[in-house]
């Protein structure tokens, strides 16, 4: 897998030295209109890669395609479904003649702030991102390759790759459209949001004394989950296990010091995205707060802000109360980001 992802990722390289259009082509250059929530960032946006109507069409079309899977059964949306925030309701999402993959689906909500991809940071860029699972055998397992010729023999794609890129489908015009797409996936709409920026929405009593505990010393929470984005894109290890069979973050530094250590992950919508934690092993809101208040395994790596919180039964729901006020429905009920 890394050999052929690092072929893929030279193959990229090389074809964005050539990636301008082809003189006369018919491209629609029209910018997207992103609407960015009141308190966030502008998100940055490559200059090989502008957010046209375009682009971001065509990375929705490729998104809810499974042409892009090896037997044509998956499609992306497959493993990160809107109603759930775009991602997934199973431990592990299955791929391609059901194989299982080692990692629970992420929620792709506000991916395009992230600074590095996956929960181990791998890939560094989010226009690289769709190599990945494209890629992996445990996923949709296909070569760009075969996947970009299977969209060039298509009778519906190369004109839609004419109008956003100026030419044929190939692996740099294919990942550039789906992160295209992906960029428009922002959500910041909760009842929190409102609550937060005044509006007439108000939160009830056990989710203000929830946000209050979220946010104090006591439970800690906001040390990791802060920001607009309620994550600091750090790599920690929570103590989930005492030994991992998954090294996490160690994968890509081969620091045994990075042993266990995942990307501290968005709470945004984080009602809707359960089952929880790296390996989709803890099933509810309810199991994850325990676990953070029983201060964790002894792990060497185990981040040293974890302790046990003494946290009692109300302080407990009143945080699952404040949790749930991050879901956006707008996000999820949004006809934009549907498959047409």
């Amino acid at each position: 897998m890394k050999g052929i992802l690092f072929s893929t990722l030279s193959l990229i390289t090389l074809l964005a030295i050539a990636c301008q259009p082809e003189a006369g082509s018919p491209v629609d250059d029209t910018l997207y209109n992103l609407q960015v929530p009141a308190g966030f960032p502008y998100p940055d946006i490559p200059e090989d890669n502008e957010l046209t109507i375009a682009r971001v069409a065509l990375g929705k079309r490729l998104f809810y395609d499974p042409i892009l899977s090896e037997d044509s059964t998956l499609s992306c949306a497959s493993c990160h479904k809107q109603a759930l925030a775009f991602a997934d309701d199973v431990p592990v999402s299955p791929g391609v003649q059901g194989r299982l993959g080692f990692r629970n689906a992420p929620t792709l909500a506000n991916v395009a702030y992230l600074e590095r991809l996956n929960k181990d940071g791998g890939v560094v860029k989010l226009d690289l991102q769709p190599v990945v699972p494209i890629e992996d055998h445990n996923e949709m397992n296909l070569l760009l390759q075969e996947a970009v010729r299977r969209l060039n023999e298509h009778p519906g794609y190369p004109g839609d790759f004419l109008r956003a890129y100026g030419k044929e489908a190939s692996p740099f015009t294919l990942t550039r459209a789906l992160a295209s797409f992906m960029r428009t996936l922002i959500s910041g709409s909760s009842r929190y949001d409102q609550a937060a920026n005044g509006s007439e929405s108000t939160l009830q009593e056990a989710e203000s004394r929830g946000m209050d505990l979220f946010f104090s010393e006591k439970a800690g929470c906001a040390n990791c989950h802060q920001g607009f984005n309620f994550t600091d894109n750090s790599f920690r290890n929570n103590g989930l296990y005492e030994a991992y069979q998954d090294p996490g973050r160690q994968r890509i530094t081969l620091d045994t010091e990075d042993e266990g250590k995942f990307r501290v992950p968005t709470l945004r919508n984080i009602a809707l995205t359960a089952p929880y934690m790296h390996d989709g092993s803890l099933l509810t809101l309810e199991a994850v707060v325990e676990h953070y208040n029983s201060g964790g395994s002894g792990h060497p790596n185990k981040d040293t802000l974890l302790h046990p919180l003494q946290l009692s039964d109300i302080d407990k729901a009143d945080l699952i109360a404040f949790l749930r006020t991050l879901t956006d429905d707008t996000f999820i009920t949004n006809p934009a980001f549907r498959k047409d």
